[in-house]
């Protein structure tokens, strides 16, 4: 079946909403002169699971990446519009960009712990931000080992190689060291895509649970993980947002016949 014309993609959509996290108004995103991103504005939940998904090169990540600002990292990159985080636009040149990851953290696609032990993966960062005494940075790693279902399977060996440990593990430890910063925000670009099922289990159940103390953004292609985990889904395609909802009115009667016929598996 030939797929249908794309209609109007959303425009400043509001939506019945509980308290927002994340305010993004006609957010653009360039590299060099091609734009990724068209003009999307939406709101991002407090303490709810946010899922963008859409195929490859629609957009999706490039966003993620703009909400901690590492789209800078790429030349020639830049960004127009508003990204509003506790009434601060995060696009301004004025934010501290450090301080700004710490509030909002990233787990990227591949587990990517650093070649030092489990301990050290954790308090690496909180010794760069000044916290040297070791009662407290024991106390830290226990509580964020904890946080990432890992404590259990690890306090026994804290003190060996993270890469060790079975790439489950790994990207769970990787959570750890995101939550060990205290962040606001979680953003995960396809963070189980790596991973076997048995371990994406682990990781998806550990999001379910995080939520209740994070707001949560994740990027993903697997349309079943979308819809078990998350409270909200973005649908993106061609650098537009199409459709954004309560997942399970995009799961069971989107409003767009785009969105249909992509978690229908129609094309992507």
């Amino acid at each position: 079946m030939a797929t249908s014309t794309v209609e109007k993609p959303v425009e400043n959509q509001t939506l019945q909403q509980n308290e927002t996290i994340l305010k993004v108004n006609n957010l653009e995103i360039f590299y060099g002169e091609k734009r990724a991103v068209n003009g999307i504005s939406m709101q991002i939940e407090k303490n709810a699971i946010t899922a963008l998904i859409g195929p490859s090169g629609c957009g999706k990540s490039t966003f993620l990446r703009s909400i901690n600002r590492m789209n800078d990292l790429i030349p020639g990159a830049r960004a127009d519009g508003e990204i509003l985080y506790e009434g601060l636009n995060i696009l301004s040149k004025k934010i501290n960009v450090v301080a700004l990851r710490k509030e909002i953290g990233m787990v990227f696609q591949k587990p990517n712990p650093f070649p030092k032990s489990i301990y050290e993966n954790i308090t690496h960062a909180l010794k760069f931000a000044g916290i040297k005494k070791k009662s407290q940075l024991d106390e830290i790693v226990e509580e964020s080992l904890r946080k990432a279902a890992l404590w259990d399977e690890v306090k026994d060996r804290l003190h060996k190689s993270a890469l060790s440990l079975s790439g489950g593990q790994q990207q769970r430890l990787c959570i750890a060291r995101t939550i060990a910063m205290k962040p606001t925000v979680i953003l995960l670009d396809e963070p189980s895509s790596a991973l076997d099922p048995i371990s994406n289990a682990k990781v998806e159940e550990l999001i379910v649970e995080l939520k209740q103390e994070y707001s949560i953004m994740i990027v993903t292609h697997n349309m079943q993980q979308a819809s078990r985990i998350s409270d909200k889904t973005a649908f993106f395609f061609t650098g537009d947002l199409i459709e954004y909802d309560d997942t399970e009115k995009i799961f069971t009667n989107p409003a767009v016949t785009k969105t249909e016929e992509y978690i229908s598996g129609r094309f992507g």
